[in-house]
């Protein structure tokens, strides 16, 4: 099917892409045309996909976040001049809902994804640097291998048969060392990308923030320095959230943003809420007020991501006493 010539009355319209993606095809929805086409997620695929679009104006493209189907045609549409929004699967699964869509088909998902680009406009945005995604699928690697190896020891230890114990400490040894060869990629590819070590550089001068946790916040908070304290603060899922409804007034609590951000913050505000001078003070502040532990470390943790941001986007360390 060919690009097709829109009439002259409707030379305002505005064509919003829904783009379904799976491993092997993209099923894609024009709104409000009602067009449907499926191209092969490859090059071949989204040249087609391209040039039926290319005399349309289209306003959106939105497809949803599929660990690494959706990176190839996120930075090939990008790169074609189109504005393309990535949304979370559970967010898109909702709207289905809220619309009356109770069915899911590929089909029909990438049709609700088109029309949720008109309803919600949601934020386009660059695809990340191909450098940077390496390192995140590196990061992520490490992640599941150390959760692996936690299992693991657990399980040694209630382990009541000899064969066993040794067996999961054959295992143990095995997964160490290759969490030792993932951490050495990761300093090597950090070393050899100036801006991503500046970065490190200055998460690390802040008391209690180690190497895991700068890390964290540098693949999965590329946003640092780009964006204010609140939305920080929001991304890496530590904004309370108000739960209010009449009179009622009910207790705020953090909810959603990225877990594996949050992990490496919570470590290293334990720390910080001990050893770091601007910290310690409003933890134990926290504390005497009546402020259960993890409240209060949860405070330092959104404090932690709000610092790293303006230290980032000032391009400066830490420092005790800054004017």
């Amino acid at each position: 099917m060919q690009g097709k010539t829109l009439p002259e009355q409707n030379a305002q319209m505005r064509v919003y892409v829904g783009v379904d993606v799976c491993k092997d095809w993209l099923d894609i929805y024009l709104h409000p045309l009602g067009q449907k086409l499926r191209v092969a997620n490859a090059p071949e695929g989204l040249k087609a996909l391209k040039r039926q679009i290319a005399g349309m104006p289209v306003a959106l493209i939105v497809m949803e976040a599929t660990a690494k189907y959706h990176r190839l045609p996120h930075r090939s549409l990008h790169a074609a001049g189109f504005a393309v929004a990535i949304v979370n699967p559970l967010r898109s699964r909702l709207f289905a809902e809220a619309i009356g869509q109770l069915a899911k088909t590929d089909r029909l998902d990438a049709r609700v994804l088109a029309i949720m680009a008109e309803s919600l406009e949601p934020r386009a945005a660059a695809p990340a640097p191909e450098h940077l995604e390496a390192m995140q699928e590196i990061v992520r690697a490490r992640s599941a291998a150390i959760a692996d190896q936690t299992a693991l020891s657990n399980q040694r230890l209630a382990s009541q048969t000899a064969f066993l114990r040794a067996e999961l400490g054959r295992r143990l040894k095995t997964l160490a060392a290759s969490i030792a060869r993932l951490d050495v990629e990761i300093n090597r590819r950090l070393r050899a990308d100036p801006a991503l070590k500046r970065r490190f550089d200055i998460l690390i001068s802040i008391p209690g923030v180690g190497p895991v946790a700068a890390i964290a916040m540098i693949v999965g908070l590329p946003e640092l320095g780009a964006c204010s304290g609140k939305a920080a603060s929001q991304l890496a899922g530590l904004a309370p959230l108000a739960c209010e409804s009449g009179e009622k007034a009910g207790e705020r609590h953090i909810k959603g943003g990225r877990g594996h951000v949050r992990k490496g913050l919570y470590f290293a505000a334990l720390t910080a809420a001990r050893f770091n001078p601007q910290f310690s003070p409003v933890y134990k502040r926290l504390r005497a007020a009546g402020k259960k532990p993890k409240v209060a470390i949860t405070a330092i943790m959104r404090k932690l991501v709000v610092l790293a941001n303006v230290l980032i986007r000032e391009d400066r360390p830490w420092t005790p006493i800054h004017a």
